[in-house]
This record gives C-alpha cells, sequence and structure tokens, in this order.
C-alpha cells in the first residue's frame, strides 16, 4: 500500500483528489495539509511514501515545501500538482527532485500512473512537457549558451551506467557506497532529465552517450 500525503489549499480539490487515489487498491491518502508548512508538520508525525504538492499554496508554496522535504535523510517521493501547464514550473520541479508534474485539468487520467512511476523510480512527464524541454534546448543554442554534452552530473552518469548494464539498486548503492534510497532518487531524476520510462530506453541512451559498449 502506497501511503499518501496531499497538500493543497482548497479542501474540496484535495476531497476531489483524494476519491480518485483510494479508488485504486494500492494507494490510500494517510495525511492531508492546505499548504507547505502544514505538509512539513504532517512529516514530522506520520510516515508516507509519496507527497503530492499542490504548486502554489499560501504562507509556503509546494516548491518551496519540495526544497525542504529533499534535505530529509530519507525523503518520500514527491509529485507536484498544479492547473499550470508552465514551463518554469515544469522545470523548477525537476530541479528540485520531484518524480513528476501532474496537471489538474487531466488529473482524473494522470494522477494515479504518476503515484506508481513515482514509486517505481520512475518519473512522469505530461504530455507537452518534453516539447517545452526541446524548446528550452534550442532556445538556449540560438542565444549561443554553452549547452552541455548530457543534460547529467557526473554521478547520474554513474547511476545511468550501472543500470544501463542491468545492475539492481541495491548493487549501484554498494559500488558507489551511497544508500539504496539514494540511487533510488538518482534514477528518478536521470528518467525525469530524459524523458525516458524504462531501462531499455536509458540503455539505448547509455550506449549512444559513451557510458557503455553495444
Amino acid at each position: 500500500m502506497i501511503r499518501i500525503l496531499l497538500a493543497d489549499d482548497h479542501a474540496l480539490v484535495r476531497r476531489g483528489v483524494r476519491l480518485i487515489l483510494e479508488q485504486q487498491p494500492d494507494l490510500t491518502v494517510v495525511a492531508e495539509a492546505s499548504d507547505g508548512a502544514e505538509a512539513l508538520a504532517v512529516l514530522r508525525e506520520v510516515e508516507v511514501d509519496l507527497v503530492v504538492l499542490d504548486i502554489a499554496m499560501p504562507r509556503m508554496t509546494g516548491l518551496q515545501a519540495a526544497r525542504e522535504i529533499g534535505r530529509r535523510r530519507e525523503p518520500p517521493k514527491i509529485l507536484m500538482l498544479s492547473m499550470h501547464d508552465n514551463e518554469q514550473y515544469f522545470f523548477s520541479a525537476l530541479k528540485l527532485g520531484a518524480s513528476g508534474y501532474v496537471l489538474k485539468s487531466v488529473v482524473d487520467e494522470d494522477l494515479v500512473e504518476a503515484c506508481r512511476a513515482a514509486m517505481r523510480g520512475d518519473a512522469f512527464v505530461y504530455p507537452g512537457a518534453m516539447g517545452a524541454l526541446v524548446r528550452d534546448y534550442l532556445e538556449r543554442l540560438e542565444r549561443g549558451e554553452r549547452v552541455p554534452e548530457t543534460v547529467l552530473t557526473p554521478r547520474e552518469d554513474d547511476v545511468l551506467k550501472l543500470v544501463a548494464e542491468g545492475r539492481s539498486s541495491k548493487e549501484i548503492a554498494q559500488v558507489l557506497t551511497i544508500s539504496v534510497k539514494t540511487v533510488e532518487r538518482h534514477r528518478a531524476n536521470i528518467l525525469a532529465r530524459l524523458g525516458m520510462n524504462d531501462r531499455t530506453q536509458l540503455t539505448r541512451y547509455a550506449i549512444r552517450a559513451g557510458l557503455i559498449e553495444p
């Protein structure tokens, strides 16, 4: 059972989202919060696997809360929920380690899939987001900005190489001397940044990037 904390400043939205989630046998909302600060307080009292955060909330936004949650020793997975198809919000969420960005307009279609993807260590990127990533890349080229050959950090390259070699999260943790949770977080970030969904796609990318032999 995936234990979820749902944070949104509108009670009606929380009620509707909770109804969608709890229709699934593997999802349960164990706590709710009306803003980011309350979500952080709840996390000190309740064990959760996944936090669903509205982007725009009073007192402390979802993005601010995500930053604080990411500093925890073993942070839960994070999904951002927004009514805005906004590239700035989308990129900010990725940078803060969110496993996905779900639009409220299609929450009934996408949220359940996004929750399960997050818990698998996969990323959920809403339709149209990859277009934003490509536009951002091309605009940076047109402005003459230096665009790195890889969008991943050196540590993410290390994790990607081992994932592509078929290593399990536990094996990768042992090789790199990091926790399994950290491995899963890196893997989610890699998938989000590359806009990929599974190991097959990651392996192909790793071959093209010269990280492993074909």
